[in-house]
C-alpha cells in the first residue's frame, strides 16, 4: 500500500512529513524536494509538492479572432520564466505511477482546491480523483496537520470549489485576453503599429473608479473659506462654532465683535465613552492596517502574511472571518505566546476564561487570522513588524473595555459663540494590551478651568481654500472593492499592482495617468459594459453560487461569451475611432519634455531592446539621449538646462537626461581609477546630478555604474586577497 500526498508548496511538504512522521526521510528527484515514510499500518507515504499553480489557460487557436475556445496545459508552455515547473510535474508523474490513495493537501481554499485538482487530474490521471482525499487545515502545526490528516474526507466533495476556481480563471482569461488583443489591434489596424495595451474583467472596473476620482480631482475649483480661531492662556486653541464661514464681511464682523475681548468660559460638558474591544483581523483590515502604521503596500502584508502561514508562525491570512472558534485551543495559543516576555506582560493582564470579542463576517473555510503560539525565529524586521501587528491584535481581543474621558468647553467672546475639547484614557483596558492601536488614540492632558471664569484671548482669521475629494491610496482603494463587490481578498491587491505595472496609475496617493484615463474615456464611450461594475459584480456573484451548487460552470461560462461577444462587437463596430483615440493617448503619455526644435521629447523602444529619448519632429529632428537599462524618467527636472532627470543604476543615482549636462560638459572629474568588470574599459569618476560616482567609459553600450563607496570597497578587499 502506498499514498501521495501532494501540497502547494515546498516547505509546505516538509512541515507536514515532519508533522505526520518523527523521521521522514527527504530525496529529491531533478532537483525537486520530497519525502518517504512508512507509517504504523505498514503504508509508504511520499510527500511533495507544487510550486502553486503548475497548469495555465492557453487559446487551444491563437489564430482565431475570438479566444473563447481554451485549455489547460503546463505553466512552463505559457511563461518561459518557469521551465522549472517542468520538473515538479515530472516528480508528481513519477510517484503517482505506484499510489493506491492520494491525499490533497493544498491551501483550503478554491484557488489551492484548483491547483491540487489540476495536478491530479492532469499529471497522476482522472482515475486518481476517485482515490483522492482532502486535507483541511488553517494553520501548520503538528496538531492542525494531524487532526486535517485523520479527518480527510473524499475529494469529489469539494468538486463545485474546484468548478467555480476555474471559472474564475476562465472568465478572467476570456475578458482580459480577449479585449487586450482588440484594443491592442485597433491601434495596429489605424497605425501598423504595434501597442500593448490590456484590460480585464475586474483590473478595467477597478481603473474606472480610478479615473472617476480622478476626474472629480480635475474639475474641482477650490473656494475660498475662513476659520476663526481664539488662542487663549496655555496654548489652548478655541473654535468659533460657524465652522466655515464663506463670506468675509461676516468674518470682519465677528472679529471686531472680538476685538479686545476677553473670553467667559460659559459652559463645560463632560462625558464617558466606552471603547470596545477591537475584533480580530482578515485580511482586509490586516491590509489596511498595516499599509497605516507601516506603510506597506497590501500586497506586500499578503505575501509577509502568507510567508508566515507558511512558517507556521500564524493561521491562513486570506479569510475574511472576524471569528475564532473555542476549536483552536485558545488558551493554549496564549501560553504558547506567554514564553515570549513582551507577550507575557500583556497576556499576564488577561482575565480567565479566555472569552474572545469577534466581529460579524463569517468565512466557510478559515477563521480569523491569529498566532499560532509557535514563536518566530531569525524573521526580517518586516516580517517581525506583522507578527507583532497580528499578535497584540490577538491579545487585546481577550481584554476589557476602555474608557476615555471627554470636555466640552464653550465660550463667548464679545457674544460669539467658540468651543475647545480635549479627550484622555481614563481607563486603559484593552488599550494597553496593543501599542499600536495605544498610540493611534488621543490622550490629552485637560486644563483646569471652571464655568464663569474668563481669560484673555486673541481672535484671529485664517483663510483657507475647499479641498478636492482625497485620492485613493492602495489600502483605501482595496476596501473600496470589497464594498463595491468587485473582486476576492484573494486577488484586490494583485489587481491594483497591475495597474502599477501597466502604467495605469503612479504615486502613492494614486493618480491615474494619461493613458489610464483614456482606455476609460475609449471604453465607456464605445463599449461601457467593460467598465461596469455591475458585470463584474454579477459574475462575482455566479462564481459564488457555482461553490454552492446553485449553478453550472458550463452556464457561467457560455453567459460570460455572450457578454463578451457584445463588448467586442461594440469593438469592432467603432475599431478605427477606438484604434485613433488610444494611439493618441499611448504617444502623448511617452512624452517626457520639450526638444530644443519645439518638438516633444517622447521614449522609444529600440528594435535592437531598450529604449533611449529622441524627438517626435523626427526625421528633421534627430536629437537623441541615451538610458541606462532600467532607467525611469523623473517628472522633476536640471537646474541647468531644464531637461528631465532620470533615475538609474544600483544604487540608484539621478542625472540629467543630457549625460554631458550631468558631467559638466566633462568626460571625467578625475582620471582612470580602474577597469571596468563588464567590458573591460576604463573606469572614471564622473559627476551625477547629485554627486560623484564611478562609471565606465563604454558608456552607453557599457552601463555600469557604483558608488565611491562601494567601488572603494571593492577595491579595498581585492588588494587583500592580492
Amino acid at each position: 500500500m502506498s499514498e501521495l500526498i501532494i501540497c502547494e508548496k515546498p516547505k509546505v511538504a516538509e512541515k507536514v512529513a515532519k508533522a505526520l512522521s518523527d523521521s521522514p526521510v527527504k530525496n529529491s528527484y531533478k532537483r525537486v524536494p520530497y519525502y518517504e515514510f512508512t507509517n504504523g499500518n505498514g503504508t509508504k507515504i511520499t510527500v511533495l509538492s507544487a510550486v502553486g499553480h503548475l497548469f495555465s489557460l492557453k487559446a487551444k487557436n491563437k489564430k482565431d479572432k475570438r479566444l473563447f475556445d481554451v485549455e489547460w496545459v503546463p505553466l512552463s508552455e505559457t511563461d518561459k520564466s518557469k521551465k522549472y515547473v517542468k520538473n515538479y510535474i515530472d516528480t508528481i508523474k513519477k510517484f503517482s505511477k505506484d499510489a493506491d490513495r492520494f491525499i490533497h493537501a493544498c491551501d483550503y481554499d478554491t484557488e489551492g482546491t484548483l491547483i491540487g485538482f489540476n495536478a491530479l487530474r492532469y499529471i497522476c490521471g482522472e482515475d486518481s480523483i476517485d482515490k483522492s482525499f482532502r486535507m483541511k487545515f488553517s494553520a501548520l502545526t503538528k496538531k492542525d496537520l494531524i487532526e486535517s490528516y485523520s479527518n480527510a474526507y473524499p475529494l469529489k466533495e469539494d468538486k463545485s470549489w474546484v468548478d467555480s476556481g476555474e471559472t474564475r480563471h476562465v472568465l478572467d482569461f476570456l475578458f482580459g485576453v480577449n479585449i487586450s488583443k482588440s484594443m491592442t489591434d485597433s491601434v495596429l489596424n489605424v497605425t501598423n503599429r504595434y501597442v500593448q495595451l490590456s484590460a480585464g474583467r475586474v483590473q478595467t472596473p477597478t481603473l474606472a473608479i480610478l479615473t472617476e476620482r480622478e476626474k472629480e480631482i480635475q474639475k474641482f475649483i477650490p473656494e475660498p473659506y475662513w476659520l476663526i480661531k481664539a488662542k487663549l492662556q496655555k496654548s489652548i486653541v478655541a473654535d468659533h462654532k460657524k465652522g466655515k464661514i464663506f463670506d468675509k464681511k461676516e468674518v470682519d464682523a465677528i472679529l471686531k465683535n472680538c476685538k479686545g475681548k476677553d473670553a467667559t468660559v460659559e459652559k463645560i460638558t463632560n462625558r464617558k465613552t466606552k471603547k470596545d474591544l477591537p475584533v480580530p483581523f482578515e485580511l482586509g483590515t490586516l491590509q489596511s492596517e498595516a499599509y497605516a502604521q507601516f506603510g506597506f503596500t497590501p500586497r506586500k502584508t499578503q505575501q509577509i502574511a502568507q510567508n508566515l502561514y507558511v512558517e507556521g508562525y500564524t493561521s491562513y491570512p486570506r479569510t475574511s472571518s472576524q471569528k475564532l472558534p473555542e476549536s483552536l485551543g485558545l488558551p493554549n495559543i496564549l501560553s504558547q505566546l506567554s514564553k515570549h516576555p513582551k507577550y507575557k506582560d500583556k497576556i499576564s493582564q488577561l482575565e480567565q476564561p479566555y472569552k474572545p470579542h469577534e466581529g460579524k463576517k463569517t468565512d466557510e473555510a478559515h477563521p480569523a487570522i491569529h498566532p499560532t503560539g509557535t514563536l518566530p525565529k531569525d524573521i526580517s524586521e518586516d516580517y517581525q513588524k506583522i507578527y507583532d501587528l497580528i499578535t497584540y491584535r490577538f491579545i487585546s481581543i481577550f481584554g476589557k473595555p476602555a474608557e476615555m474621558e471627554s470636555i466640552k468647553v464653550e465660550l463667548d467672546i464679545g457674544g460669539e459663540p467658540f468651543s475647545f475639547s480635549r479627550q484622555r484614557i481614563s481607563k486603559e483596558g484593552w488599550l494597553s494590551l496593543d501599542p499600536y492601536q495605544y498610540k493611534k488614540v488621543k490622550n490629552e492632558e485637560f486644563p483646569e478651568i471652571k464655568e464663569g471664569q474668563t481669560t484673555k484671548a486673541k481672535v484671529a482669521s485664517e483663510e483657507k481654500e475647499t479641498k478636492p475629494p482625497a485620492r485613493y491610496n492602495q489600502a483605501s482603494i482595496i476596501r473600496e472593492l470589497e464594498k463595491r463587490g468587485l473582486g476576492t481578498k484573494s486577488t484586490r491587491a494583485n489587481i491594483v499592482s497591475i495597474l502599477y505595472t501597466r502604467k495605469y496609475v503612479e504615486g502613492k496617493k494614486i493618480e491615474v495617468s494619461q493613458l489610464g484615463q483614456q482606455i476609460i474615456n475609449t471604453l465607456e464611450k464605445y463599449s461601457e459594459r467593460i467598465t461596469s461594475e455591475q458585470m463584474t459584480r454579477e459574475f462575482e456573484t455566479d462564481i459564488s453560487n457555482i461553490k454552492e451548487n446553485e449553478i453550472t460552470e458550463a452556464t457561467v461560462i457560455e453567459d460570460a461569451k455572450k457578454e463578451l461577444n457584445g463588448i467586442l462587437d461594440s469593438i469592432d463596430d467603432n475599431i478605427e475611432d477606438i484604434g485613433k483615440e488610444l494611439y493618441g493617448a499611448y504617444e502623448q503619455s511617452r512624452v517626457v519634455g520639450k526638444c530644443g526644435c519645439g518638438g516633444n521629447l517622447i521614449i522609444i523602444s529600440s528594435p535592437r531592446g531598450g529604449k533611449f529619448v529622441g524627438c517626435s519632429n523626427y526625421p528633421d529632428c534627430k536629437k537623441t539621449y541615451s538610458l541606462p537599462a532600467g532607467a525611469n524618467v523623473l517628472k522633476t527636472t536640471c537646474e541647468k538646462c531644464g531637461l528631465p532627470l532620470i533615475s538609474y543604476g544600483k544604487p540608484r543615482q539621478r542625472a540629467c537626461l543630457d549625460f554631458e549636462c550631468a558631467n559638466g560638459g566633462q568626460k571625467s572629474t578625475n582620471d582612470v581609477v580602474g577597469e571596468c568588470p563588464d567590458c573591460g574599459k576604463d573606469l572614471i569618476k564622473r559627476m551625477g546630478r547629485f554627486g560623484e560616482f564611478i562609471g565606465c567609459t563604454g558608456f552607453p553600450k557599457c552601463r555600469f555604474t557604483s558608488s565611491i563607496d562601494d567601488f572603494e570597497k571593492s577595491k579595498k578587499e581585492s588588494e587583500k586577497k592580492d
